[in-house]
């Protein structure tokens, strides 16, 4: 196959590179399926890895890009012909395999979804894995038996990609919203998104007590650490708090009273190696869950070659919703 481009991090002991390059399929990891990418996207993971800011990227040289959507090009696997359009979350592309920030990319068809029927790829990528992940936390809640009727749910980051999403899904659902972020200028969005409440993220960030005040049924966070832990000990009795990010930090400086006083249950959830079966019912959800006006008003859409430019600013939390990148 020609020769085409492909946006790679390099590691040596001075640090790493980051640079556009033309390469081959003979450089990319294994795989029985060949995709043509048209469209990717940028989520904090892909941040972290670009800007080097945690070890994200596990072999060197690497793609990065944890998602893609695009046509199959070439397959040895019967799941998958030349001609289908497919998605790909996860996995550990764009970590430890090659990922979306490239023309072509090459994986495993256990890895890959047929593009949902009610997506073009373009919507499916302004989803992404921030907003696969919004649904499959929505989805734990539900299994927790979180109802509209039981309270409001707090989501934190809610200007953020897996914020943004799942304040739109819960709304239509007919949750009441608590948006919680650092960002009190995107308020005005926040509420046109479907959140009934604002509050400022210092009201969670900083240490607080074991247990506070009953406010809320249920919590989707993305932040971990203090935010994590005050967004439990608010949580009312028989709650449940999805933990899906560690934007804030990765430790929780929590106690064990708002489980045994409380019953309150913290479902962590996972969208790098979600078996197929959920994450088919997240997609199959966002498809009638996901109001695709809000989705096209919380997404903007860039060229692929800005991806490097708009890392820094999606880890300084400047980045608002979801962006689209098309790939030339």
């Amino acid at each position: 196959m020609e020769r085409f481009e492909a946006l790679r991090i390099s590691k040596a002991d001075a640090g790493q590179n980051v640079a556009w390059e033309d390469i081959t399929l003979v450089d990319l990891s294994d795989g029985d399926v060949v995709v043509r990418v048209s469209h990717t996207t940028i989520n904090y993971k892909d941040g972290l890895a670009i800007t080097g800011k945690a070890p994200i990227a596990r072999k060197s040289p690497l793609v990065p890009g944890i998602d893609f959507a695009g046509t199959v090009e070439t397959s040895t696997h019967p799941a998958f012909a030349k001609g289908d359009q497919v998605v790909l979350n996860g996995w550990g592309v764009g970590e430890g395999h090659d990922g979306g920030f490239a023309q072509f990319a090459r994986v495993k068809a256990d890895w890959l979804i047929p593009l949902p029927s009610a997506f073009t790829p373009a919507e499916a990528m302004a989803i992404g894995t921030a907003g696969y992940t919004a649904m499959l936390c929505v989805l734990a809640l539900e299994a927790h038996g979180i109802a509209p009727a039981a309270g409001p749910v707090l989501v934190t980051g809610a200007a953020g990609g897996v914020g943004s999403v799942a304040v739109a899904v819960l709304a239509k659902l007919g949750h009441q919203v608590i948006a919680s972020t650092g960002r009190l200028s995107e308020a005005e969005f926040l509420r046109h998104m479907g959140a009934a409440e604002i509050i400022d993220r210092a009201e969670l960030s900083e240490r607080g007590r074991p247990l506070g005040k009953e406010r809320w049924a249920g919590a989707i966070d993305v932040a971990g650490s203090h935010t994590l832990a005050n967004a439990i000990a608010m949580t009312k009795y028989g709650g449940c708090v999805a933990a899906c990010g560690l934007a804030q930090g990765f430790d929780l400086p929590s106690t064990v009273m708002p489980f045994i006083l409380r019953g309150v249950t913290l479902a962590g959830v996972d969208s790098v190696m979600a078996p197929r079966e959920k994450r088919l019912a997240a997609w199959n959800r966002l498809a009638t869950d996901l109001d695709r006006n809000k989705l096209a008003e919380l997404t903007v859409t860039r060229s692929w070659k800005d991806v490097v430019d708009i890392a820094p600013e999606m880890i300084a939390g400047k980045v608002r919703g979801r962006v689209v990148l098309e790939v030339a």
